[in-house]
């Protein structure tokens, strides 16, 4: 009895083991190759900024939500989420283009930055500019840089200028001239320290 049992958990095993290999090695390699096929299309039609046909295909084509749905599983349907938020953005669809910046995953330091710092210009076109800030400066310090984190780190800057938080926004400023000194933001930021310094009464 003991061997048949045995016999039994060792071929469910077997068997399940056999299962996993197909998904990782077979299914999801085909599925990814199907996908980035039908991707193209939509990629297309981004790139021309016609951003409905992008999003929702063109008949022949699926668009980036289509691929979402059916490819699910595939870094083709996740890059898409990211191209749908862009769309929607554009589309002035805000809340639609938040949910996909969030579902979104990349370890790519600028692709991930981005999507972070989208979900803030949505907030800012909503008219929520604190929560737009909030996603602004984690997109700066999702991956400290010369390019993106001084990038986000200006539109945060502005934003509390938007509010009248000029302490804040002033802070920001030297932020930007003491740690990216580097970057294309700091060889204009001193404007934009005076301008506030002025605002706020303060002697340059």
């Amino acid at each position: 009895k003991n061997k048949k049992v045995l016999s039994i958990v060792g071929g469910i095993i077997v068997l399940l083991l056999l299962i996993i290999l197909y998904y990782f090695f077979m299914y999801i390699p085909q599925k990814e190759e199907d996908a980035q096929k039908q991707m193209f299309m939509a990629e297309r039609y981004f790139e021309k900024e016609n951003w409905d046909k992008a999003l929702n295909g063109d008949g022949n084509y699926p668009g980036f939500l289509k691929i979402i749905d059916d490819y699910s599983v595939t870094k083709a349907a996740n890059l898409s989420n990211f191209y749908a938020g862009c769309c929607f953005l554009r589309l002035g669809k805000y809340d639609e283009a938040i949910k996909h910046f969030e579902e979104f995953d990349s370890d790519d330091m600028f692709l991930s930055s981005e999507a972070i710092g989208c979900i803030g210009d949505a907030y800012m076109e909503k008219g929520q500019t604190e929560e737009a800030i909030k996603y602004y400066i984690k997109a700066a310090n999702n991956n400290s840089n010369n390019f993106t984190s001084p990038f986000f780190l200006m539109k945060a800057a502005f934003a509390y200028e938007d509010i009248k938080n000029y302490e804040k926004a002033l802070e920001i400023y030297e932020n930007i001239k003491k740690d990216y000194f580097k970057s294309s933001e700091a060889r204009e930021v001193d404007k934009y320290i005076s301008r506030v310094k002025e605002l706020l009464g303060k002697d340059n």
